[in-house]
């Protein structure tokens, strides 16, 4: 009787701690998301934007030079790319107004990989989230590319965002950067909606004078606004 009730209790104890460990190693991994949905490449998920570019230099006939259209990006089918790794198509249209015919512009790569997402656009390889995000994370945007370093940082992590009287649950704000001098005003910055993708891009690049932003002498603007995302 002693030794089967000793057996009986080594087994409950062994039971108990085997438990424990596989709660705390279930806690563990329940703990660490990834939150790719705010980059998710799931086959057919499209976006639609109204964007505005603006080009400014007094040198020309004309100085300042305002484009208006729609952008739709789509996530396209999944193949493996040139290093072997799983990619989609990330196709983007464009149209001159709502009522235009989409027209493909460009056929670019996204990927998710060693916690990273990846858009190459026109053979330019860009970090455009780090994984798991976390506020004041920073990374170097063109890692990946020639260009010169770019160190981008969250600013803003799971918050939710009004864009167009819409109100996004949990989004990302990407800063990509900041600078203004005497002479340049740079500000760019990207913002990610959860199980959408990129919503929002602010991007201005300019030349001015003496402080003055409104005293615009060379450079680009260009602003996107999603007006609209699902599955096609």
């Amino acid at each position: 009787m002693k030794f089967q009730f000793a057996y009986r209790k080594y087994i409950l104890i062994l039971l108990i701690v085997v438990g424990f460990f596989q709660s705390c190693k279930k806690d563990k991994n329940e703990s660490i998301k990834m939150h790719y949905e705010y980059f998710g490449l799931l086959q057919g998920r499209y976006v639609t934007y109204n964007v505005i570019e603006i080009y400014h230099d007094i040198d020309a006939a004309v100085q300042h030079d305002t484009i208006n259209y729609q952008l739709k990006t789509w996530i396209g089918q999944e193949y493996i790319d040139n290093d072997g790794r799983t990619a989609r198509e990330f196709v983007r249209f464009k149209r001159d107004s709502t009522n235009g015919i989409w027209l493909q512009s460009d056929l670019w790569t996204a990927i998710i990989e060693n916690y990273k997402a990846e858009l190459v656009e026109e053979n330019q390889r860009l970090i455009k989230l780090v994984y798991a995000p976390v506020l004041n994370k920073k990374w170097n945007m063109n890692a990946f590319n020639q260009n010169d370093e770019l160190e981008c940082e969250y600013t803003s992590v799971h918050q939710p965002y009004f864009l167009n009287s819409v109100q996004y649950d949990s989004t990302l704000t990407v800063d990509q950067e900041s600078y203004y001098t005497l002479v340049d005003c740079k500000r760019k910055f990207e913002v990610y909606s959860k199980n959408v993708g990129l919503i929002y891009k602010y991007y201005k690049d300019l030349r001015i004078n003496n402080f003055d932003t409104l005293a615009v002498e060379k450079g680009t603007e260009i602003y996107y606004k999603c007006i609209g995302y699902g599955f096609q």
